[in-house]
């Protein structure tokens, strides 16, 4: 599909936020004939021409929380559950060596497909190694239905949780009583108190009233996406490729490439049905 539009001239730019896999079958499409924005978290440094990644990367997203969580919270054992595609297989061996850098250990790493449903084999494995901590790099409802099943298990007192892909609509389908102990990393929740972010919530609510849908990772990355390809647009017709990309956000990102590029990034523990942040890196 993505070939096809390109092709017959009907887009002159992509603004994605999905997963790896489907990245890569739209850079095939697009063969960087046109700007393609990525705003999700992804694995590194994305080098295929006409792609501009703006999420997060393990670097940034992982190393500093799971850092923090080996030393102040001891949880030095670990054990890593993903989904079977790219980006958690390359988190994964990035993230062990993080473990490892912090002074603690991997103790397994396992996969599953998507839309797997029942997890009673992992869980078991859990409750048989006793981590302290388990790195979830689970997607939309596959980590619904983990963490529900982890909480309803009675894993969630005594094991701690780190996930990059859980955000405020997942925590909500979660449910309070499956979320104790459960920390995300990420740069962006809609409970930042900062200065943007409040005047873009108020800006949020104005035009879409109180009980708009809330706030999330993914919404506010699409949002930026969309800037950032205006901004690329304008930079073009100025002839200004040679300095750093200005557009309006919500994160504070400086962008000059892919590999050049800094932004915030928050570390927050599950309260209920909200996120408290109890670090920023």
């Amino acid at each position: 599909m993505t070939r096809e539009l390109v092709d017959s001239g009907s887009i002159g730019a992509i603004v994605g936020m999905h997963t790896s896999s489907v990245r890569r079958a739209v850079i095939e499409g697009c063969q960087g004939r046109l700007p393609y924005v990525y705003t999700a978290l992804h694995e590194g440094v994305e080098r295929s021409p006409g792609v501009y990644t703006i999420g997060e990367t393990p670097d940034r997203q992982l190393r500093p929380a799971i850092d923090m969580l080996v030393n102040q919270r001891h949880a030095r054992r670990w054990m890593f559950i993903g989904n079977d595609y790219e980006w958690p297989w390359i988190s994964h061996r990035l993230a062990r060596s993080y473990v490892n850098q912090s002074g603690g250990m991997v103790l397994s790493e396992d996969y599953v497909p998507f839309g797997a449903e029942d997890f009673d084999v992992v869980l078991q494995k859990i409750e048989e190694v006793k981590p302290d901590a388990v790195l979830l790099s689970l997607v939309g409802q596959d980590a619904i239905d983990f963490n529900r099943a982890f909480g309803q298990a009675g894993l969630s007192h005594s094991i701690l949780r780190l996930s990059c892909a859980v955000e405020e609509n997942i925590l909500l389908a979660i449910g309070e009583g499956n979320a104790d102990n459960l920390f995300v990393s990420s740069g962006y929740f809609g409970a930042l108190t900062d200065d943007a972010n409040m005047s873009f919530k108020e800006r949020y609510h104005q035009r879409f009233g109180q009980r708009a849908p809330t706030l999330n990772s993914l919404g506010q990355s699409n949002y930026e996406g969309i800037h950032f390809a205006a901004a690329l647009a304008l930079r073009a017709l100025e002839q200004g490729n040679g300095r750093p990309l200005e557009y309006k956000g919500v994160r504070g990102i400086g962008w000059t490439s892919n590999s050049a590029i800094s932004y915030p990034v928050h570390l927050a523990r599950a309260d209920g049905h909200l996120f408290r942040v109890v670090k920023s890196f």
